[in-house]
């Protein structure tokens, strides 16, 4: 329980503990009630009354813990009131006892446990008025225990119309947690996808011109190998800190195995900042080295959120990955700028060399333009993909900002 839960907590019990004393006094006082006012009176002994008025009121002060218990106890003191001429009050105790059952009893416990209270509460109130000392007709009768009746079938009612809200309300956050993990696996995978996707294409073209120049340029090859050496160990170290987000305190995927001494993803793994738009001069030196000529254009970015900085660097990443893979060696132009309503992503690329067509006509429906669609959509924006009439392909992402400035 949290501190602040407990000092509520505590706050209840002593507001039900002022009023099972206020009640206790009142019931005490109902029993040294002469016949002044006109009506039947206690006529017993003092100490049997007193009895009655603390069974009626100090019960109240545990209801919490105890509501069936409680409604049961103060019932039973009430009805044997009622009987005696005590009570001068609609069954204030009752309904306090049975706004508790409503509110803290499931409906299998509390709609039986009403029926019963109902029954006692108005058989008692009915007999007092009409039968025992009669002071009313036997409609005034019917119409006091109807108040009775009236005032704990309304508290019951009011504590299951909170018991509702509350339960409606644990569903919704329920559910908004659900949809908080959903958001980020999908979030983990989408990084995942781009991780991989992006350096296994630098390694794949490295590795072509690897095997490629191996025997006429040993140096050649000797670079290629290094910069797959490199690409391979960021891409490692770009995964180990994204999965950490998905380890227990003290789990280990056991990656010593699988991965190689160098590259453990255990508990105490070194975790890096996420990548943002400040990494986009890394990612043109990568591109680079695959023979692809990038030429960046930033502008107005700096008041973006960390989300939306994330999601452009993402983007970019997948266009710039898409045109490594598909279109090197060539040049292109990355151009992103941000304004007071929208953030406008556009890369360009001149398309493959002469003589060597554009592989993978396949792109819209591959994943790496799926990931980018998926990514505007998720934010309200607008993507467009495809080859240019001039030569080259073409991506144009556009996302709104007025949710993404910092304010």
């Amino acid at each position: 329980m949290t501190p602040t839960a407990g000092h509520r907590r505590l706050q209840l019990q002593l507001v039900d503990l002022a009023v099972a004393l206020s009640l206790t006094a009142v019931y005490a006082g109902f029993v040294r009630m002469g016949s002044g006012d006109g009506q039947a009176h206690y006529t017993g002994p003092l100490w049997t009354g007193y009895l009655i008025a603390a069974a009626v009121g100090l019960p109240v002060a545990v209801r919490r813990r105890r509501p069936l218990l409680v409604l049961a106890v103060v019932l039973a003191a009430l009805a044997t009131a009622s009987l005696l001429d005590i009570v001068r009050e609609p069954y204030a105790a009752a309904g306090f006892g049975a706004y508790l059952v409503g509110l803290a009893e499931p409906a299998r416990r509390s709609v039986p446990a009403l029926v019963v209270a109902l029954t006692v509460a108005g058989g008692a109130v009915y007999l007092g008025e009409a039968v025992v000392t009669p002071a009313e007709d036997p409609w005034g009768a019917v119409g006091v225990a109807g108040l009775v009746v009236l005032v704990i079938g309304g508290s019951w009612g009011a504590g299951r119309m909170v018991r509702g809200r509350r339960a409606d309300a644990l569903r919704r956050e329920r559910r908004r947690s659900e949809r908080a993990v959903e958001e980020e696996r999908l979030r983990i995978a989408r990084e995942l996808h781009d991780i991989v996707s992006h350096n296994l294409s630098l390694i794949a073209v490295k590795a072509g011109v690897a095997g490629h120049v191996a025997d006429a340029d040993p140096q050649g090859a000797r670079d290629a190998l290094k910069i797959i050496e490199e690409t391979s160990r960021s891409a490692l170290a770009e995964m180990r800190r994204t999965l950490g987000v998905l380890r227990g305190q003290g789990a280990s995927f056991g990656a010593d195995a699988s991965l190689g001494r160098g590259a453990s993803l255990g508990p105490h793994a070194p975790l890096g900042p996420v990548p943002d738009l400040d990494g986009l001069d890394a990612l043109g030196v990568e591109a680079g080295r695959a023979g692809t000529d990038i030429r960046f254009a930033v502008h107005g970015t700096e008041g973006l959120a960390e989300g939306a900085r994330v999601t452009v660097y993402r983007i970019v990443q997948e266009a710039v990955t898409n045109v490594v893979r598909h279109a090197s060696p060539t040049r292109c132009r990355v151009t992103v700028a941000a304004d007071a309503r929208e953030i406008r992503i556009d890369v360009v690329d001149e398309g493959p060399p002469v003589g060597r067509g554009r592989a993978g006509h396949e792109l819209p429906g591959g994943h790496g333009l799926l990931g980018m669609r998926e990514r505007a959509m998720m934010y309200g924006g607008r993507f467009e993909a495809g080859p240019r009439p001039e030569g080259g392909f073409a991506v144009s992402v556009r996302l709104p900002i007025d949710r993404e400035r910092n304010t």
